[in-house]
């Protein structure tokens, strides 16, 4: 059997009449490798192939600051402990799981004037984050206005993410094999062979800061915005829309070639 081989511009005409036919959507893969072994049917063609499901979010994660001022360390950390019981209750009586609800990110620190060259001790300050986890969408305006009004000083952030991400992970993985072995059926055939059996497939890894999307929210209570406008109902006017996210797969899978 004679040996065959594939030529560079025969393989670029293939792809462009494969693709024009293609919706505009369909990502190209990165990388197309033929290799024909001697005169064998060991042949092989290893192909690079992505693909993106777009879901609905439906769920968020929001993350609290409690922040407090006093002149003495003590009572500083008194009215800390109050806001953020205060904050805690409030969450609680709206639904949310306790065990939804973290608390990290301690800090207290001594204010001093630094005016005239000198150091003197004016007070402390002191901080505490609280995270706000599996939020229904549908309730991630009422906790920002009314959980500012409650304890909380400032809106950190908030990220939404999707229950089903891991569903649509599994169907953007299908997707990827489906389009890497259509267009590896259509190189087989203009070179003459037949596609045979999957020889192995890797999945690169799954990005887990794929599963949020940030909601862009940042506002603290002493800002000029939330000062002019009132602090509960600066948070309670903020667009809640957290759109569509992307779930990508990409994977590189090696085929066998018949005759």
């Amino acid at each position: 059997m004679k040996k065959r081989t594939l030529a560079a511009a025969g393989l670029a005409m293939i792809m462009a009449v494969s693709l024009a036919g293609c919706s505009t959507t369909v990502s190209v893969p990165d990388t197309v490798k033929v290799e024909n072994v001697g005169d064998s049917s060991d042949g092989k063609i290893t192909m690079d192939s992505s693909e993106t499901v777009k879901i609905v979010p439906d769920m968020a994660k929001i993350v609290f600051a409690v922040r407090s001022e006093a002149k003495a360390a003590d009572e500083c950390q008194q009215k800390n402990t109050e806001s953020l019981n205060s904050l805690t209750e409030y969450l609680k009586g709206q639904g949310i799981d306790e065990k939804s609800i973290t608390t990290s990110g301690y800090y207290l620190n001594p204010r001093y004037d630094w005016s005239s060259n000198t150091r003197k001790l004016i007070g402390y300050e002191m901080q505490t984050e609280v995270t706000v986890s599996d939020v229904a969408v549908d309730q991630v305006g009422t906790l920002l206005s009314n959980g500012v009004g409650n304890g909380a000083n400032e809106i950190y952030s908030v990220s939404y993410y999707s229950s089903g991400y891991d569903d649509a992970y599994a169907e953007a993985l299908k997707k990827a094999v489906d389009l890497a072995r259509t267009k590896a059926e259509a190189l087989a055939e203009a070179s003459g062979r037949t596609l045979g059996y999957v020889v192995s497939i890797e999945e690169y890894s799954d990005s887990q800061y794929g599963r949020y999307v940030d909601g862009g929210v940042n506002l603290k209570k002493e800002s000029a915005v939330m000062e002019a406008a009132g602090a509960e109902d600066t948070a309670a006017d903020m667009n809640v829309m957290p759109g569509e996210m992307e779930v990508s797969a990409n994977i590189k899978i090696v085929f066998s070639m018949g005759d």
